[in-house]
């Protein structure tokens, strides 16, 4: 009996690595598109309706905004170059929507945090939304929030 429900975990767990593959596959190629300023390939990895989040509180983007605001970069061969160091997923349609979060390092930004969702459709698994953050150690989080605070302020009063 023992054996049997070993098996089942075994085949389990192969399954649950196996479901995260194809994601793997579009988060590594969404990745490395962008650090080749490969612009075709890298909006082709999201989906119509897909939302930028960037680290600004103000850069909310839909695709099409994204698209106009990374066009300039990527046509003068400049991307960007964020390398994953852990990935998590959390599947929450069996083979139709995945929720995942990776920790990532950067030359400019070092530690940031990307999270979304990867839904598969006709075309395969796309992109629906990505979050990129820049995760703020808890012994520096106040300083940080007043340094923002700070900033908010001199914004308002010279506007």
């Amino acid at each position: 009996m023992s054996r049997y429900i070993a098996l089942i975990f075994i085949a389990l767990l192969a399954n649950s690595v196996w479901a995260h593959k194809p994601s793997d596959k579009v988060l590594d190629a969404f990745h490395q598109a962008a650090s080749e300023a490969d612009f075709t390939r890298y909006f082709s990895l999201m989906d119509d309706n897909a939302i930028f989040l960037g680290t600004d509180a103000g850069e909310r983007w839909t695709k099409s905004e994204f698209a106009k605001y990374v066009r300039p970069y990527f046509s003068k061969g400049k991307g960007w170059t964020y390398k994953s160091l852990s990935r998590n997923y959390t599947v929450v349609e069996p083979d139709s929507v995945v929720i995942f979060d990776e920790i990532l390092v950067n030359d400019a930004y070092g530690t940031c945090r990307g999270s979304g969702v990867l839904k598969k459709g006709e075309n395969g698994w796309l992109i629906v939304q990505y979050n990129l953050s820049v995760p703020i150690p808890n012994d520096i989080a106040k300083k940080v929030v007043q340094e923002i605070r700070n900033f908010e302020l001199s914004n308002v009063v010279e506007q």
